[in-house]
């Protein structure tokens, strides 16, 4: 028997799918990072926003990069059906986690205190919890070599 025909049809969907999803994500790191104005402007971003993100502390400067690279590696890996899409997954869901906590360490500037931003953060945390979840049931089931 191929590897083919052992590959379900939903690990190409949701690996296509968490590819969109986690470019998004790391094209809006890469943006932030670079300081793009253009972009941060239409987010609403401000320059207190940006001094914050500016001043995260270390640990929450890796567990972002973690959360986001780790994701978009994760979804490559999955559709490679790769194991190690598993602890690619992992670590951003531990970076996910991580970097969402420095708001309850240092107070956010009001654009990152809205109800919509705090439930947005939330989402990516589950989302990444998901694909965490996902990806080991695909390695359990032999999928992921």
């Amino acid at each position: 028997m191929n590897d083919a025909a052992k590959t379900p049809w939903h690990l190409w969907a949701i690996g296509l799918v968490s590819l969109l999803w986690n470019s998004v994500g790391a094209y809006d790191y890469t943006q932030t990072r670079m300081r793009n104005m253009e972009y941060l402007e239409g987010m609403g971003f401000t320059e207190e926003a940006l001094a914050y993100i500016d001043n995260f502390p270390i640990w929450a400067d890796i567990a972002w990069a973690f959360g986001v690279w780790g994701a978009l590696a994760g979804s490559i890996l999955l559709l490679l059906r790769n194991h190690f899409a598993v602890t690619a997954y992992a670590l951003s869901l531990a970076g996910a986690v991580l970097s969402n906590l420095y708001p309850f360490v240092v107070e956010p500037p009001a654009i990152m205190q809205s109800s919509a931003a705090k439930v947005f953060s939330l989402v990516i945390i589950g989302i990444a919890a998901a694909l965490l979840y996902y990806a080991h049931r695909m390695k359990a089931a032999g999928v992921l070599r």
